[in-house]
Parts: C-alpha cells; structure tokens; sequence
C-alpha cells in the first residue's frame, strides 16, 4: 500500500500572522530595516567613497586657490564677469575644472540615483519574487516599502546635502570673481543649494514608481534615465530662459554710463529707450557714451538706455523654485507608489 500521499493531503505554506504586541512589531520593523541595509549596503558604501575623494580633493584644490589669492596673482582685478590679463595678455583664471566637474556630479544625481538605487529598489524583489517571501515573514507591505525606502531616502538627503555643501565650500575663494566661478553658471547655479538634495529625493522617488510599477529592473532603468534625464534637461533649458524668475530692466541717462554689471546674469538684451516708452535695439546707438552717444539718441529721439539681468539675489530664489519643484514631483511620486502599492503588491 503506497504511503504517499496525495496534494490535497500536503500541507500547504502560510504566511505567518502579523505581530500583534508592540515587541513583537518593533522586532518585525527592525527586520525589515536591518534586511534593507543588506541589501542596500553595496550602494552605501559607493556614496561613501565618492564623497571621501570628492572631500580629498576639495581640500587640496580650496588650499592652492588660497595660495593662488594670498601671491597677489589677482591683485588688480575687479570683480565683475570681464576678465582681466596678467602680464602675457591672457586672461587670468584659476583652475576651476574639478570644481565644475563636483557641480556637473551634483547635477545629475536625481539620474544616477534613480537609475542604480531607485529602480532597483522594489523592482528587484518584485521581479524575483523574493517580496512574498518578506511580507510571508510577518511583515506589512507599509513595513517592507518604509524600510526600503526609508532607509534609501535618509541616504540620499544626507550625501546629496553633503556633496552641495562642499561644492559651496569650494567655491568659495573664487565665488562670483572674473578668474573663478559666477552664481548662474550652470555647475554654480544648479550644483549647489538645497535643490541638489530635492533633485536627488526626485529621482529615488521616480525610479521606485517606474520600479513598481514594470516589475523588471533593466526596464526601470532605462525609463528612469530617461524621465530624470529629460526633467534635468527641462530645467537647464528653462533656467537658460529665464522661465522660472524672470529677469529685471535696468535703465539709466543716455549721457551717463550704465550701472556695472558686477554680478548680475546677463541676458544679452541691451537697447534705447524712446520718450514714450518704446524699445529699440542698442545697435541704432552702438556708441557706449560720450558726445557720439548724446548726439546719437538726440537724432532718435532716446531718452534712455537699458539692460535685462537677473540679480545675485535671484540665486536663492531659483534655488527655492527649484526645490519647491522637484521636492513637489518627489513627494507627488512617493504617495503614487504608496497607492500603487496597495491594490497591486503581492
């Protein structure tokens, strides 16, 4: 007589019963978190050691400036975004390039971390299977996404925050002078700041979504780089014209010449101003003042010049624009995984 038996006789697996006692959820919340660290650890480790040879040569670099400044190599020059010329005739400039290379970094964090810590982040666990295994342990899919993405949230606002602050630090000894770095230049204006950590909350936020919801990660990736790619990108542009805060009229007497324009952004646009208000290009005077001048605008009828700048304290206000922006999207996308992650989980 065979003593096998039979599927319906085999007991089956069941999931274990969530705790009930606060003990016995605080032993199931540090589960989850300590099986996140595992898992996310690798990752960790790599911020870390970017951030270390970032701060190594931060420091080497920020000291050779100081020496650069203190030998009176820069003396004689003004600040304001024309260069000036050393002995030779050429231009006077430090050697800037690592410090914008730590901005370009800065930048494209919500990419990087979207692509390699975002996507992967449920998408994994979702695509193997391995996720029923966890929430068969006890443990709530609010426990097992809060862990994860917790943790990865934490991680990211604490080396995001770490990387702009040192940006800013180095910046500082040829911040807004002709041989270093101006606040609107795109490594200065977009690489520092707290935007650089809503950047990066953004593309952790938008690569667990696209994780979520395609459940195969070399399919999140390439969506995530694509969609954090392209906001980046959108951003730039719309800084590039001056969308987001727009830039001001300055407008001064014809026979005087007009106010420096020191640290102010540019956009290019120069022109003549009529008695009654109307604007013509600055090339029906190209005469920079003096009696040509006077008698130019006399002829056309000019009462005054003007100039389109944003000023340096528009730096702050795109920075908070900027964060109130991707700090929205990022907080937006969160809540959207949440849903998402009720009705389609397990």
């Amino acid at each position: 007589m065979s003593t096998t038996s039979s599927p319906v006789d085999r007991p089956t697996a069941r999931p274990r019963p969530r705790p009930t006692t606060p003990a016995a959820r605080r032993h199931a919340v540090r589960g989850a978190l300590w099986l996140a660290w595992r898992q996310s650890r690798v990752l960790v480790a790599v911020g870390a050691g970017a951030l270390l040879v970032a701060v190594a040569v931060a420091a080497y670099s920020r000291a050779g400036m100081f020496d650069e400044l203190r030998g009176g190599r820069y003396g004689h020059c003004d600040p304001g975004p024309l260069h000036c010329s050393g002995p030779d005739g050429l231009p006077l400039l430090m050697d800037i390039a690592p410090l914008q290379y730590l901005g370009l970094l800065n930048i494209a964090l919500p990419v990087l971390i979207g692509v390699f810590w975002g996507a992967p982040l449920l998408g994994r666990d979702l695509e193997l299977g391995t996720h029923r295994m966890v929430l068969s342990q006890g443990i709530s899919r609010a426990q097992w996404f809060a862990s994860r993405f917790g943790l990865a949230a934490v991680c990211t606002v604490v080396l995001s925050g770490l990387l702009a602050t040192l940006f800013s630090w180095w910046r500082e000894p040829a911040a807004d002078r002709s041989y270093g770095l101006f606040w609107y230049e795109t490594s200065a204006l977009s690489g520092s700041g707290p935007r650089v950590a809503a950047a990066a909350l953004f593309g952790l936020a938008a690569g667990t979504l696209i994780g979520l919801l395609t459940r195969r990660v070399l399919a999140a990736m390439g969506l995530t780089l694509l969609a954090t790619g392209v906001t980046v990108a959108a951003l730039e542009l719309a800084h590039k014209l001056r969308v987001l805060v727009p830039p001001r009229s300055y407008i001064s007497e014809g026979i005087r010449p007009k106010p420096p324009m020191g640290e102010k952004w540019s956009t290019g646009t120069y022109g003549m101003i009529t008695a009654s208000g109307d604007r013509d290009d600055v090339l029906n005077c190209p005469h920079p003042s003096g009696a040509e001048l006077k008698r130019c605008m006399a002829e056309n009828g000019y009462v005054s010049r003007f100039y389109e700048a944003n000023p340096p304290g528009d730096y702050w206000t795109l920075q908070w624009v900027d964060t109130g922006i991707l700090g929205g999207a990022a907080l937006l996308l969160t809540l959207a995984t949440v849903l998402v992650l009720r009705r389609r989980a397990a």
